[in-house]
């Protein structure tokens, strides 16, 4: 998404973040196969694994999720039916992906699933770069 945002020159007027519902990667930085998957097409991931927290809910106007399982976490995470409204799975952004897709876990897999993934993760931002536009004036 920041590298769309980039091409856009969005990226002063649209702030994004990623936050995990567990802790258990929390300060790590991002997995080196994705990094090196990302590489491969020219973006570059950065920063270190966070948590989802309470004023995520106040502050961002999206709250997505990659699956369904983070999104019920997410769900439970949110501190009001504000907060709640904002949760939606990632693929549904994607008018090709069929509707409450996840984003498969390539974490455990083997063979190309980064590549997959990040193909999956282009298509959905450009289509929420789309909803976005919709819904806020930039």
């Amino acid at each position: 998404m920041r590298q769309l945002l980039e091409q856009e020159q969005l990226t002063a007027l649209i702030e994004i973040d990623s936050a995990g519902t567990g802790d258990w990667h929390v300060g790590e930085p991002p997995d080196r196969r994705a990094t090196a998957a990302a590489q491969r097409r020219g973006i570059e991931l950065g920063g270190r694994a966070r948590r989802v927290v309470a004023k995520d809910f106040e502050h961002f106007h999206y709250v997505i999720a990659m699956d369904r399982v983070n999104r019920g976490d997410l769900l439970r995470l949110a501190p009001s039916p504000a907060g709640k409204a904002k949760v939606e799975l990632f693929r549904n952004y994607d008018p090709a992906s069929p509707r409450d897709a996840d984003v498969p876990d390539p974490y455990f897999g083997e063979g190309d699933g980064f590549e997959t993934v990040l193909d999956i993760c282009e298509a959905a931002c450009r289509g929420l770069l789309r909803d976005i536009r919709e819904k806020h004036p930039l």
